[in-house]
C-alpha cells in the first residue's frame, strides 16, 4: 500500500512528565543503537527484548536500513513482525525470513521531487554523485563509491535512473542517496536541506558524507506516529532509541527518549535522557529499568 499523505502528528510537546506514563511500545535505531559495532545483537540485548515482549510492550526496529539488510534482527522480531526501514518510507512484515519480507506500507518519493533534488545538489554541492533506493532494486551513478556491501542492478546517471524509461520505473522509489567526497558531513546536510527545501526530506546516518533524501513529512517520527495511531498508542507512551540525525524527530516525538553514549550532539540536544554507548548495550540498560518500573 502507498500512502503519500502529509503527516503532522509527529510533532509534540512534552504536555506531562513522560516517566509517569507506563510505555507501551520501545522504538529502537539500529546501527549505532541497538546493534554493536560489529552489527551484532549482544545476548544481554537479546534477553531484554525477550523482556519487553514478554510484559507486552511492542518493540519496533526503526532504521535506514533497506529491508533486504533486516536479517540481523529478524530473528528478534516482536510478534506483530513488522519494521520501519528507509527512514520511514516503508513499512515491513519480516515474518518468513530474509528475502520474503513484505511491504505493508510504503511512502515513496516522487520521481519529479527527486530528479528536482539531483538537479538542485548538483548545483549546490558540485560533485555529488547518486544512488536509488527502490523496494526491490538500487541502483547507482558509476562514480557513487562502494559503500554498501551489494553489487548495484544497473549503473547509470541518475536523471535515467529516475526517468520514465528506466527499467525498475515500476516500483516506487524509497528515497536516493548522495555522496560527495570532500565536503564535511554536517555541511553537506546543511547545504543538501536548504537547496532542496520542502520538495523531500533530507537527512543523514553515515559518518561519511552521505546525504538521504526521503519523500516530504517521511521521517521515522511520521511513519512511527501513523503505526502508533493504527494501534491506539500515543506519543506518551512510547520510548525511543538513537544516535544520528535520523532519529532526531522520532526522539523529539517520543514520550521519552534516549541518546546513545556514541550519539551525534543533535541527538543529544534532542533526547530527553541518555544512555550508555551502543556497544555497552544501552538499550538493553534502559529496557531492564523500564521492566523494573512496572513491577
Amino acid at each position: 500500500m502507498r500512502d503519500n499523505g502529509r503527516v503532522t502528528s509527529a510533532t509534540r510537546q512534552h504536555e506531562t512528565p513522560a516517566a509517569a506514563t507506563p510505555p507501551r511500545l520501545i522504538a529502537t535505531d539500529l546501527d549505532g543503537t541497538l546493534l554493536r559495532d560489529d552489527k551484532s545483537v549482544s545476548p544481554r540485548t537479546v534477553a531484554a527484548l525477550a523482556a519487553a515482549e514478554e510484559a507486552g510492550i511492542e518493540v519496533f526496529f526503526v532504521t535506514g536500513r533497506p529491508a533486504r539488510w533486516m536479517d540481523v534482527v529478524s530473528d528478534h522480531v516482536h510478534g506483530h513482525g513488522l519494521a520501519i526501514c528507509g527512514n520511514g518510507a516503508a513499512v515491513v512484515d519480516l515474518h518468513g525470513g530474509p528475502g520474503t519480507h513484505r511491504f505493508v506500507k510504503v511512502r515513496e518519493l516522487a520521481r519529479e521531487n527527486a530528479l528536482d533534488a539531483v538537479r538542485l545538489l548538483r548545483e549546490a554541492a558540485p560533485g555529488t554523485v547518486f544512488a536509488v533506493e527502490q523496494t526491490y532494486a538500487f541502483n547507482q551513478e558509476p562514480a557513487y563509491p562502494k559503500l554498501h556491501l551489494e553489487i548495484p542492478d544497473v549503473l547509470s546517471p541518475a536523471e535515467d535512473l529516475l526517468g520514465p524509461d528506466s527499467h525498475t520505473a515500476d516500483q516506487p522509489v524509497l528515497k536516493i542517496l548522495a555522496y560527495h567526497p570532500e565536503l564535511d558531513p554536517d555541511a553537506f546536510l546543511t547545504v543538501g536541506r536548504l537547496a532542496i527545501g520542502d520538495r523531500a526530506t533530507v537527512t543523514r546516518s553515515s559518518p561519511s558524507a552521505l546525504l538521504e533524501i526521503s519523500g516530504p513529512d517521511v521521517s521515522k517520527a511520521s511513519t512511527l506516529a501513523l503505526c502508533c495511531a493504527e494501534r491506539g498508542i500515543s506519543h506518551e507512551e512510547v520510548v525511543a532509541f538513537g544516535d544520528m540525525p535520523n532519529d532526531v524527530e522520532m526522539l523529539t516525538w517520543a514520550g521519552r527518549s534516549y541518546a546513545m553514549g556514541n550519539a551525534h550532539p543533535d541527538v543529544i540536544a534532542a533526547a530527553s535522557g541518555r544512555t550508555v554507548a551502543n556497544n555497552d548495550d544501552g538499550v538493553a540498560v534502559i529496557i531492564e529499568q523500564l521492566i523494573e518500573e512496572r513491577r
